[in-house]
Formats: structure tokens, sequence, C-alpha cells
């Protein structure tokens, strides 16, 4: 008997110590997320330094060799899912005894950039600022990153959207190792490479390698926290479909000295057309569009929990009322949305000219939701197009359709991918919820759905799996914008909600 006792003792230690690193206080995970995430910034720096647009391949291919490199250096094996376009790439990493497998959902690609826009020298070289009044901030030396407050901000494109949780998660994983510690799940991650392009490959290439990318759930790092700034969890995303409209006055612009009175105007043909598809408080008029959403006393319950403060949304915004689709705020984006997100026709500004234009155009952007059909929704609008008089074509019309039509509409459509949700005492639901209450000492503020979209449904619908979305970068970010920037603060704790999920035991 007294031979094995070494061997136990040296058991009972290796318990204690897992116990211990795998059971930190919140100081203790303050300290190492703090230290990591500063430490950090380097790799940030590197990464942002990418151009990233997935209208550009070199781009992409550019930063897929540094995430094969940067999970490689960490353990993964990488593979490359080849598309028609950008691959996705998928990291995985296997642990003792693991019983589950979490999928980790990363974006890696960015909105085009107008460089002109932006208030430093170029969109890919991260800059580092502090405020210096309330519309202006001034920049600050990378040298003084050891003394860097909470409130500067990185500016670059895709620091918050999204490669700076990219940055987060990698640094978690290095301070996990740095404490020994290792999760008792298996770890896949899934880099999208197209996503600002609306992932139109994805779909196809899970249900491919459905076996490949098999797992018991998916987290999502992505998107604002809560306007609080608080810690958060949503469990949905509204799905996305667009439409492109263009209608046609003269088949080249005319003087309008010469043809107004005479010749019809395209723009205001389109924006009369817009018109009718709302009434004067935002709601779409079109029958039907809003059928099979309801909102129950249990679901209000839930949205009603989220601490939104209407006053502070629409003094962000700048704005004195809103749309009236919903009462407030977690309710509006409960629906489906039909929005203009550009419209064109003639010129304007320095190179406004005196005509009627040949054309306009409006580029719409369709949210939908998992109780309505995307295919129903736009035909629902092609359907109120076609009411209005219009003859509807798929293609830029013919001279005979032109003298034979009074009124046509060009009408292009794309359904990108579908809403998910996932219930707040799912499996997933209650690991998350602990990890964040563990790290941060209060309940996360827990999010039904959001507004805004992410291409998970072809995980959820095909994997058969819940998802989750941890949103760790700050709102007021000015992702898709100019001058798309990173709170210091909302990177260190993006940091410390990583190593807390990654610690906590399935």
């Amino acid at each position: 008997m007294t031979k094995h006792i070494p061997f136990l003792l040296l058991n009972v230690a290796c318990f204690l110590f897992i116990q211990f690193t795998q059971s930190q206080s919140p100081d203790e995970l303050d300290r190492l997320s703090d230290k990591y995430a500063d430490a950090s910034i380097p790799l940030l720096k590197d990464l942002l330094s990418i151009p990233n647009d997935a209208f550009y391949p070199a781009h992409i291919e550019r930063n897929v060799i540094w995430c094969e490199k940067a999970f490689g250096e960490r353990g993964f094996e990488t593979k490359r899912i080849e598309t028609s376009h950008a691959p996705l790439l998928l990291a995985e990493r296997k642990h003792p005894n693991a019983l589950e497998t979490v999928l980790i959902y990363l974006q890696l690609d960015g909105q085009p950039v107008d460089s002109t826009r932006w208030f430093q020298e170029n969109p890919y070289k991260p800059v580092l600022k502090k405020k210096k009044d309330e519309n202006e901030w001034e920049e600050v030396p990378w040298e003084a990153n050891e003394q860097m407050d909470d409130e500067w901000r990185i500016f670059a494109r895709s620091a918050s959207d999204a490669k700076g949780p990219v940055a987060m998660f990698l640094t978690a994983l290095d301070a996990l190792a740095s404490e020994e510690i290792t999760p008792n799940y298996n770890i896949k991650v899934i880099m999208d490479f197209e996503e600002e392009l609306g992932s139109p490959r994805l779909p196809n290439a899970v249900t491919e390698n459905a076996e490949l990318l098999e797992a018991d759930m998916l987290i999502i790092f992505d998107g604002p926290r809560h306007i609080s700034n608080k810690p958060t969890l949503t469990f949905g995303a509204r799905g996305i479909a667009t439409i492109t409209l263009t209608t046609y006055g003269p088949v080249v612009p005319q003087h309008s000295g010469h043809f107004g009175n005479y010749a019809p105007n395209p723009a205001l043909r389109l924006a009369k057309l817009l018109a009718s598809m709302k009434d004067d408080e935002g709601r779409v008029t079109i029958p039907g569009f809003y059928d099979g959403i309801t909102i129950d006393a249990e679901t209000e319950r839930i949205l009603k929990d989220v601490p939104d403060n209407e006053e502070e949304i629409k003094e962000r915004l700048q704005i004195v009322s809103t749309d009236k689709v919903g009462d407030y705020y977690q309710e509006a984006i409960q629906y489906p949305s039909l929005n203009i997100r550009g419209m064109q026709s003639g010129w304007i500004d320095e190179k406004v000219r005196t005509i009627i234009p040949g054309w306009a155009r409006a580029e719409i952007d369709v949210r939908l939701v998992l109780e309505s059909d995307p295919e129903l929704l736009i035909q629902l609008i092609k359907d109120h197009v076609a009411a209005q008089g219009y003859f509807i074509t798929a293609k830029e019309p013919t001279r005979e359709q032109r003298l034979e039509y009074d009124k046509i509409v060009t009408f292009t459509s794309e359904i990108s991918y579908q809403s998910f949700r996932t219930d707040f005492d799912s499996k997933v639901g209650q690991w998350l919820t602990k990890a964040l209450k563990n790290a941060f000492g209060e309940n996360p503020i827990r999010i039904r759905m959001s507004g805004g979209s992410i291409p998970i449904s072809p995980f959820v619908t095909t994997l058969g799996i819940p998802a989750v979305t941890v949103p760790t970068v700050n709102r007021d970010n000015n992702q898709h914008s100019p001058n798309e920037n990173l709170r210091i603060g909302n990177y260190r704790d993006g940091v410390k909600t990583m190593i807390a999920i990654l610690k906590e035991d399935l």
C-alpha cells in the first residue's frame, strides 16, 4: 500500500493545481487579462495592418496565411476549406479527456474603405488616439502604450468588426497557456473571409463539410456589447436579403431646360415608389409583411429585461422620434425590416449638372426573422412594385420595352441567410452566462436577438447546433464607416471574457 502513496499524492497535487488555476478569483483574472491584453497590442497592430477587402483576393490570401501561422503556433491544426472564391479556414485543437466540441466563428474580412474620409494616413495603418474634446481625437505615440488609458482607442479598418475579437481570442489562448490551463472541451475555429460580402459561399461549404465542422455548440465572437457597455450575450440575429431597384427615364440624361416638364424623371418616380412602401411612421404598408410575428407575455418580459434607455439611444442617434414598428428598441428588431441602404441618380455636389437623369437606383436590405419566409417577403415587395404600374424586368430594358411600357423597373434580389435564435436555458446559454458572471461579478445582459445579421444560420440548420454570440467591442465603434475604432477598455475586457469562457468547464 505505502509504495502507492507518492503516486497518490502526485494525483492529489495535480487535482488541487487544476482546481486552483481553473477557479481563479476575479482579481486574479483581471491581472492575467490586463497583462496579456496590453502585451498583445503588437499582435493586434500586425493583424490590423493587413488589408482585408474581400473584393481583392490578394488581400484575403495574406490574412489566411497570417491566421494559419498564428493558430499553428498555438497548437492548432489548420485546414483550408476551398470555395470558388476565398477559402474558409478551419483550425482545430483537441484536449485530453474532452467529451464535447465547441465551434468558434471568427470573421477576418472588412468593409471597403474610402481613405479620403479617414482622419489618418491609412485605414490599414493602426493609429492610437485619445479624445481631445467632444468631437475630436488626437494621436498618441505608440511608445505610450504601456500607460494606455481604457478610454483611448485604436483606429483602423476592422479594429472592431471583427479583427479585434480575433486578437482577443489568440491572446486569451496565450494567457491560459501561461497558467497551464487547458479547456475541458475540444476547440474548432472556423474563419470567414467573406462575411462583409454576405458569405455567399458559406452555406454550401458548411453542407459539403458537415462532418469536418461537427460540434456540440457554436460561439460567435462578433459585434458590439449592449449600449451600456456591460457584459452581453446575444442569442440570435436577424438574417438578410437584398434588393436592387432601378427606374428609367430618357435613354440618356437630357438638358432639364429643354426637356423639363416633358421627359419623366426616374429619380422622382423611384422616390414615389419607395415612399409607397412605408407610412409616415416607418411601418411597411405592404400587406402580409409582418405576418406571423407575435410578442407574447414571456417574450416581452425577456425584451424588457434588457436595460435600454430609450432617451439615451435617441440622444446618441441625435433623433427626436423613432419609427413605430415596435413600441421600444428591442421590440422593433423582432420584426423584419425594409431599409433603403443607398440611392443614386445623376450627379451632386461639385459635379452637379442641370439634367434629367437617365436612371435612378435604390439598394435595399431586408432584415429577416425566423417567423418570416424570405422568399415570400421578396415576392410581396415585387408584387407591390407591379401594383404601382411598373413593368418588371431582371435586366436593363431594351429599346422595344422602353417604347412599349410607360413605367419600367429592373428588380434583382438575393437572399443571403436566414435568422437564428437559441433559448436562454440551453446548455450553451447557461455555460456562457456562468462564465461571464464568474468573470465580471454580475449576470450578463442577455439579448433575445440582435438587429444586425451574421451568417450563422447555415451552421445552426445544417449542423443542428445551438449558437450564441459573445459581443465584446464598444458600440460606438463606427463599424462599416470611416474612422472605425476599438476602445482599449473593451479590448482588455474582451480578452478577459474569452479567458473566462476558455477556462469555464462544460
